[in-house]
C-alpha cells in the first residue's frame, strides 16, 4: 500500500500543472461551502450570545423582531416611546422581579448613546449569564458622566476622565444638531463583551433628559445654550418616556401570563416580547436565504469534484504508455484501478484540507471587522465536527468519482500493451 501511495503522490507531481489547479477548484468549493456554513451558525451564536437572563423586552407596538433589533442590538429606531407611568406600572408588578428603562436617540462619532439606569449594570447579561463588568472607572458619579463600551474606547482613544460631546439623532453630528453646551466626561470603560454593548456609550436617564432641555419641539430653541448647568440641575429630570424596558421576572413560569396581561394592556398600548422567541422569528426570516445559500454552495462542490474527474480522464490517454509499462512490469488490473482511485482521493482530501485551512484564516482576520461594524461577535471558529465531515465527505465522493476513469484505463491496460494508439 505504500508503494502504491509513493507512486500515486509522484504521478501527480509529474502532472503537478493541471492538479494544482484542479485542488484549488476544489479548495475554493470546499471554502465557500463551509463560509457560508460557518458564518450561519456563527452569526446565530454571536446574536444569541447577546442578550441573557432577561425574560421580557417590552417597548411600543411594533414588529417582534423590530423592538428586539432596535433595543438589544441598536439596528433601527423606535417607532414610538413608552410613558414613564407606564414603565412604574411594570417594574411595580408583584410578578416582576426587577425592570431597567433604556433611552435610545442619541449618538457620538457613530455610535450610539442609551440612557438608562445603574441597574442596567446590575441585572443586564450576555454570553449565557455573564454581568457586565468595569474595566476602570466608575459608573455615573456625576450627572453628566458616560460609560463606554471597549470598542469606542479603543477605536476612539478615550480613556478615563475624557470629555465627549453628544449628538442629537443617529449618525453624524450636523451644524446645529450637537449638544455641545452639555459635554459629558467617561467616568468607566466596560470590559469587552463580544456584542453591541462593546460600541454602545450609556449615560444615565437624567442626563438625556436634561440635554434635550430646550429641544421640545424636536429641534433646538435658540435660548437653550443660555440655561446655565447647574439650573438644569436642579430641575425634575425624571424622563416622560423610555424607549423600551427590559425585564426580569420573580418565576420564569408566569412569563406568558405577563406577557399576555402586557400586550392587552388597557391602557397606553404595549408589546412584551420574549427575547429567545423574537430571535427565533428572526431566523425564519432569513432561513430561506441561508438554504439558498447552502444549496449553491453544495453544487459548487459538486462542480469541484466534477472537476477531478475532468482532469483525470482527460489525461488518460496522454498516460496510455505509463500503464502499459506498470502491467509490462507485473502491475494488475486491480493495482492500476487502486492507483487512479487513489489519485483522486488525494486531489479531493488536499483540496478540502486547503479549503478548511482558508476558510479558517479568512474567518480568523474577517471576524473582528465583522464585530467592529455591527457589534455582534461570531462565535469561536476552531476545527470542528463539520471540517472533519467535509473533509471526509469531499475525499470519500472523490474516491468514488476516480472509479470511472480508473476502470477505464483498467481495460485499457490490458489491451494496450507496450505502443501507443495515435
Amino acid at each position: 500500500m505504500t508503494a502504491l501511495f509513493s507512486l500515486a503522490w509522484a504521478s501527480l507531481l509529474n502532472r503537478k500543472g493541471s492538479v494544482i489547479l484542479t485542488i484549488v477548484a476544489v479548495a475554493l468549493s470546499v471554502a465557500l461551502f463551509l463560509g457560508v456554513e460557518k458564518a450561519r451558525s456563527g452569526a446565530r451564536e454571536g446574536f444569541e450570545n447577546t442578550i441573557s437572563g432577561t425574560d421580557l423586552i417590552v417597548g411600543a407596538p411594533t414588529g417582534t423582531v423590530n423592538l428586539l433589533l432596535y433595543s438589544v442590538f441598536r439596528m433601527g429606531s423606535a417607532t414610538a416611546e413608552v410613558s414613564w407611568p407606564t414603565y412604574r406600572q411594570i417594574a411595580e408588578r408583584p410578578d416582576v422581579a426587577w425592570a431597567v428603562p433604556i433611552a435610545l436617540g442619541d449618538s457620538h462619532r457613530g455610535y450610539r448613546v442609551m440612557g438608562t439606569s445603574t441597574d442596567y449594570f446590575q441585572h443586564y447579561k450576555y454570553g449565557g449569564g455573564q454581568l457586565l463588568e468595569l474595566a476602570e472607572g466608575t459608573i455615573f458619579d456625576d450627572l453628566f458622566d458616560a460609560v463606554i463600551g471597549a470598542d469606542v474606547a479603543r477605536e476612539l482613544g478615550y480613556e478615563i476622565g475624557t470629555p465627549l460631546i453628544l449628538t442629537h439623532g443617529i449618525g453624524a453630528a450636523d451644524l446645529g444638531s450637537g449638544h455641545e453646551n452639555r459635554p459629558f466626561r467617561v467616568s468607566g470603560i466596560l470590559r469587552s463583551t463580544g456584542t453591541p454593548v462593546d460600541r454602545t456609550v450609556h449615560v444615565s436617564l437624567e442626563a438625556i433628559t436634561a440635554i434635550h432641555v430646550g429641544w421640545e419641539t424636536g429641534a433646538k430653541n435658540p435660548l437653550a445654550d443660555s440655561i446655565p448647568t447647574e439650573m438644569i440641575r436642579s430641575f425634575d429630570l425624571t424622563p416622560k418616556t423610555v424607549t423600551a424596558i427590559f425585564v426580569g421576572l420573580e418565576r420564569k413560569g408566569t412569563i406568558l401570563t405577563t406577557r399576555r396581561q402586557i400586550n392587552t394592556n388597557r391602557g397606553e398600548p404595549l408589546m412584551a416580547i420574549i427575547p429567545g422567541e423574537a430571535l427565533r422569528e428572526l431566523w425564519g426570516v432569513t432561513s430561506i436565504a441561508e438554504r439558498a445559500l447552502l444549496a449553491v454552495s453544495g453544487f459548487v462542490i459538486a462542480v469541484g469534484l466534477v472537476s477531478i474527474l475532468t482532469s483525470i480522464l482527460t489525461s488518460l490517454n496522454e498516460r496510455r504508455r505509463e500503464m502499459s509499462i506498470l502491467r509490462a512490469t507485473g502491475a494488475r488490473p486491480g493495482h492500476i484501478f487502486s492507483l487512479l482511485v487513489l489519485e483522486s482521493g488525494l486531489i479531493g482530501f488536499m483540496g478540502a484540507l486547503i479549503g478548511i485551512v482558508i476558510v479558517h484564516g479568512v474567518f480568523a482576520a474577517v471576524a473582528p471587522m465583522l464585530q467592529a461594524r455591527y457589534g455582534v461577535a461570531f462565535g469561536a471558529g476552531g476545527p470542528g465536527l463539520l471540517d472533519l465531515y467535509v473533509l471526509g465527505a469531499v475525499t470519500l465522493a472523490a474516491l468514488v468519482i476516480g472509479a470511472v476513469p480508473a476502470v477505464a484505463a483498467m481495460r485499457r491496460s490490458l489491451a494496450d500493451g507496450l505502443s501507443v494508439r495515435l
